[in-house]
């Protein structure tokens, strides 16, 4: 199973609300494409920020074993940790990237693979919508002020859990 974040993205300037068909679905976990073919999947996906980063730090990272007198060996093996901290975080690069260009993140689902993800996403989405419109109308016809009012706090000088309070005798 697959855990993936849902993001809705800004509704354009003729639409009340974004097209769901337009919703991005980010996979957590091991990217192997990020992995194998790094900079080339932050192109794909339009990852600028991420991609200047990765060829500063790969240039800085070539040039300076180089410059240490490191192997061929070292190099390579420094080239692929850098690929495999990319295949790692992948995802984290992808939500970054969505959320500076004003993306904003509905929901996490789980699923066996991205189109059951999208079907439980899309079906828990409509069923919440129609429970909003069903409480609203049920919260617009209570006539008791109980039903509004919030449950009741305990007090603050209370203990809750294992920890006593300050200066307290034991």
């Amino acid at each position: 199973m697959s855990i993936y974040t849902v993001y809705e993205p800004p509704p354009k300037a003729h639409e009340s609300a974004p097209d769901p068909q337009r919703f991005v679905f980010v996979r957590d976990g091991f990217s192997f494409w990020a992995f194998l073919l790094a900079p080339l999947w932050m192109l794909r996906y339009r990852l600028w920020l991420a991609f200047v980063g990765y060829v500063i730090v790969a240039i800085a990272l070539q040039v300076g074993l180089r410059f240490l007198g490191a192997s061929a060996t070292v190099i390579i093996v420094v080239a692929a940790l850098l690929s495999l901290l990319v295949g790692f975080e992948a995802a984290t690069l992808r939500r970054f990237a969505l959320s500076r260009r004003g993306w904003k993140n509905v929901g996490v689902v789980v699923g066996d693979d991205l189109e059951s993800a999208e079907r439980r996403f899309f079906d828990a989405w409509v069923n919440k919508s129609s429970v909003d419109n069903w409480t609203v109308n049920a919260e617009s016809r209570a006539s008791s002020r109980a039903a509004g009012m919030p449950m009741s706090r305990r007090p603050p000088s209370e203990v809750i859990g294992l920890f006593p309070q300050p200066g307290a005798p034991r």
